[in-house]
């Protein structure tokens, strides 16, 4: 009788070892877990931030900007470089549409102060260094540039088009926008794979940074 006792005891023991194990198994499990969601929701929160303050996703629509962008190009935006310098003409930007509540993808083409004609097909620049006007020469076009209008810019706008001119609704048709309609500038294409690529400002014969008073 004293034996089996002994072995009675010796299984409680056992048991007792086996279920501290098991609750620190599971308290591991359980702390593993909270740092996983801990981790996702920190991931989330900072995705959310530099989406809504630094870049954020856009997809091309229409034929306005070919043959620079094409239907569904994928580009990314950045919004933070105008909060430190204004934007630069050939810059091509995403702005509030000043007539519904799309997005439109346009090129810079004139600055604040500036005065621009378009007339014979061509788009000529009045400012303080070219005081009788100065053809644009932009070599991203493939055609020429129809239209006629000529407006001065206020000391907070700029003119913008689209680099398919013959398929692009823009400052030839609803005039200057003014800073705050621009989200921010395409940084970077990410789709199609064949077209990765990231935008520098174009080179042009005329000032880049030409803010006429």
């Amino acid at each position: 009788m004293e034996e089996k006792k002994d072995i009675e005891i010796d299984i409680e023991d056992i048991s007792d070892n086996e279920e501290i194990h098991e609750k620190g198994f599971l308290n591991k499990a359980a702390l593993f877990f909270l740092e996983i969601i801990k981790i996702i929701i920190l991931a989330g929160i900072t995705i959310g931030l530099v989406r809504y303050f630094l870049f954020k996703p856009f997809y091309v629509k229409g034929q306005s900007m070919e043959p620079t962008f094409y239907e569904k190009d994928y580009l990314i935006i950045d919004e933070i470089t105008y909060r430190f310098r204004g934007p630069e003409r050939g810059e091509v930007v995403v702005l509030d549409s000043p007539v519904n509540e799309d997005h439109y993808l346009k090129r810079i083409v004139a600055l604040p102060g500036e005065r621009v004609k378009v007339e014979d097909n061509k788009v000529v620049v009045y400012n303080d260094e070219h005081l009788r006007g100065l053809v644009l020469e932009e070599f991203y076009l493939e055609e020429e540039t129809p239209g006629s209008i000529s407006v001065t810019l206020g000391s907070d706008q700029y003119f913008v088009m689209g680099d398919n001119r013959d398929a692009s609704y823009d400052s030839r048709r609803f005039g200057a926008i003014d800073a705050n309609d621009i989200v921010g500038r395409v940084w970077f294409r990410g789709w199609p794979f064949s077209r990765i690529s990231t935008f520098d400002v174009p080179e042009y014969n005329i000032n880049q940074n030409n803010n006429a008073a």
